[in-house]
């Protein structure tokens, strides 16, 4: 756990009572568990961590938040409570393996066995990898890919022993291609990928029950990029086309419903994919041409929040960043990512009944020919 002074304690938000025992805010956990059960959200203080805690709380999950600002684990945990669901949030660092594991045994004493985990949390440093500090470097590796590999290790602890449960790695269009300005939080998610399916080819080697599930975002519009550290004189934004981090986190809580090994969110992350498996080299030369300049502003670096590498910046920053009026809620492909569970359905159905029909038409062809004079001909003359 945490060792530093801890900043005095936010004014409780309604339906929220800060404990200062390990630096932890709850809802009333006397109130009956949920039937769904016990949702782990890490990073889950803002950005799209806040907007999938947001989602998941609706659709009926207890929701356990690990964080480090103990103003947003407040504000989220209000959150959990307003939508009369059990709530809790932890002060948790998931670059530190021992924190998540203290974190994993809290929240299971608390709230109940852990059903649900996603791995969210990430860190990053805006800069050319050659202006990039190497102790920074290793920060932001620290949290986007070892935070997952933590959380993962703590989720998969308790849920093989059961032989049910479900992980989701929030990942992103990035772990399929790098881009300039983010050398760190490429390569991590990278990383993650491989090291997920991995872990999914082992589950299945055991004959484990456990789920675990991949989601890849597009460029959001989340506080990340207010309190990034960054070498660049002006502002970042989100690579375009930018999604409202509500939309995306719709599709995780599909994904949690209806387990899935991967899933694209947004025709941005699928063009950014395949045309990385297809043409590598002419999406190299479109990133040096477009890729800097497309990922700043015209504001100076001074009228960012802060910077959350090291600490985190105080205040609830919620879920959405400073690009409202850039960003999207709606697409074909997101509508759809939002509901595949229903369209497979659906399809699946269609196609069956497309089968039947065919079939039918079919046999009623063959027994129209075979009832003409002439088949009857010749079915009499081949006696």
């Amino acid at each position: 756990m945490s060792t530093h002074t801890p900043a005095p304690a936010p004014a409780p938000a309604p339906g929220a009572v800060p404990v200062e025992l390990a630096e932890t805010a709850a809802s009333d956990l006397s109130a009956p568990p949920s039937e769904r059960g016990v949702a782990v959200v890490t990073g889950g203080s803002a950005g799209i961590g806040r907007a999938v805690v947001r989602e998941l709380a609706a659709r009926g999950w207890d929701v356990a938040v690990l964080a480090r600002g103990r103003d947003g684990l407040a504000g989220a945990v209000a959150d959990v409570a307003g939508a009369g669901r059990r709530g809790l949030g932890l002060v948790c660092d998931v670059a530190h393996r021992e924190q998540v594991e203290a974190a994993a045994t809290r929240v299971e004493a608390e709230l109940g066995p852990v059903e649900v985990w996603v791995n969210n949390a990430m860190a990053s440093v805006f800069a050319p990898f050659s202006d990039t500090d190497p102790d920074d470097f290793e920060r932001a590796t620290a949290v986007t890919y070892f935070g997952q590999v933590h959380g993962t290790r703590a989720a998969l602890e308790r849920m093989r022993p059961r032989d049910r449960g479900h992980v989701v790695q929030i990942g992103s269009a990035l772990a399929f291609r790098g881009i300039p300005l983010q050398a760190a939080y490429c390569g991590a998610k990278h990383a993650v990928v491989g090291f997920t399916e991995s872990v999914i080819t082992e589950l299945r080697h055991e004959g484990s029950r456990v789920q675990v599930s991949m989601v890849h975002m597009p460029g959001m519009n989340t506080t990340q990029f207010g309190w990034v550290r960054t070498t660049e004189p002006k502002h970042p934004q989100p690579v375009a086309p930018i999604w409202q981090p509500e939309a995306c986190a719709k599709v995780v809580a599909e994904v949690v419903d209806h387990p899935r090994r991967r899933t694209w969110v947004g025709e941005s992350t699928v063009y950014t994919i395949l045309g990385s498996w297809v043409a590598p080299w002419f999406v190299d030369r479109y990133l040096a041409r477009t890729g800097v300049d497309g990922q700043l502003t015209d504001q100076p670096r001074s009228t960012m929040r802060g910077d959350y590498l090291d600490a985190p910046v105080p205040g609830d920053a919620g879920a959405r960043g400073e690009f409202d009026d850039q960003s999207w809620s709606w697409s074909p492909q997101v509508w759809l990512q939002q509901r595949r569970h229903a369209v497979d359905v659906v399809g699946t159905a269609a196609l069956a009944l497309g089968a039947v029909t065919a079939a039918a038409a079919a046999s009623a062809s063959v027994r129209r020919r075979r009832g003409t004079p002439a088949a009857r001909v010749q079915r009499w003359l081949g006696r």
